[in-house]
């Protein structure tokens, strides 16, 4: 399979590169970032040995139609994609929190609450509620952003009192997720979708907030086929969806869940096409676009040349 799961450039002007789980992140000087979205895959907070074809462009083309059509909202850190799989914005100083924001009781917190949880984030929960039943308004439920290992959950008021946000800040932080969600609700209803859940992430510069990293893509965000969905749910049947809760399920079928001693399944070359498949129908779905599959055949070259490009204009 053609897929691009390790990236090692020097561009003009690099001052240091980050490695994350799916996108490696180059500074240059003390204001930009090259940002590649790869096709390495995680789930469980554990990347998966094997790369998944065309992800990569599937999530960075999204995430930078996404940013482009919320600007209005909140300025954010894009300022060019000079290749199918790369964006390019400002260098900001990250808030030390996502902001995780949910219309439905599904994934992680439905496991939660069939276990006996009654209270997210500081946020009490009513008995009796079922798997995916709309919240009677988003909630936001807000993660710390561990470097390394799982992201912890987190109330608003913790977030504050540690100091991790100011008060101001955070509640500006929650303004801008719930009008990013309504705008993506909003665009995805258009599509005959469902925004289930989604996380956003912020950062400063000079003062100013901005949205920084991805949005609105399938690895942030779960979707739901509108078509269906009310059915579906009386019935008390699983949701079609379209988001990576598909690959989560998949390892869970063979054993795995992160926890210390379970070995990874092997994902068969069948199967890795099949997740480049429901990948490709979500960015089809959700832009209303037919994708257009970039070379791959020397994506590592063609990504190099593109980024020093651009860096050289």
């Amino acid at each position: 399979m053609n897929t691009l799961v390790r990236t090692d450039y020097h561009f003009p002007g690099q001052t240091g590169v980050y490695h994350g789980k799916v996108r490696d992140v180059y500074a240059i000087g003390n204001d930009m970032l090259v940002m590649i979205a790869t096709d390495r895959i995680s789930a469980f907070d554990v990347i998966l040995p094997q790369g998944i074809p065309y992800k990569g462009q599937v999530l960075n083309q999204i995430a930078a139609k996404f940013l482009d059509a919320t600007s209005d909202i909140v300025d954010n850190w894009k300022q060019a994609s000079p290749d199918p799989m790369v964006t390019v914005g400002l260098r900001c100083e990250p808030f030390k929190v996502e902001m995780v924001i949910r219309g439905y009781l599904a994934g992680s917190a439905w496991r939660e609450y069939k276990a006996g949880v009654r209270t997210l984030c500081g946020i009490a929960l009513p008995d009796g509620m079922r798997e995916n039943e709309k919240f009677p308004s988003p909630l936001i439920t807000p993660t710390t952003k561990a470097d390394k290992g799982h992201d912890e959950n987190i109330s608003g008021e913790e977030i504050i009192s540690q100091g991790l946000v100011s008060r101001e800040d955070y509640e500006q932080l929650e303004r801008y997720s719930q009008a990013l969600f309504r705008r993506g609700t909003e665009m995805a209803a258009q599509k005959g979708l469902i925004l289930v859940d989604t996380k956003y992430e912020f950062g400063r510069k000079n003062g100013k907030i901005y949205l920084i990293d991805e949005i609105h893509t399938p690895d942030s965000s779960r979707y739901f086929y509108a078509e269906g969905y009310r059915e579906r749910f009386e019935k008390g049947e699983e949701q079609k969806q379209l988001s990576k809760e598909f690959v989560r399920q998949w390892l869970m079928e063979n054993g795995f869940q992160g926890k210390e001693g379970q070995k990874i399944p092997e994902m068969t070359p069948e199967y890795g096409e099949s997740v480049s498949e429901r990948y490709i129908e979500l960015y089809e779905k959700i832009t209303g676009e037919k994708f257009v599959k970039s070379d791959a055949g020397r994506v590592f070259e063609r990504i190099g040349k593109n980024v020093e490009q651009y860096l050289n204009q």
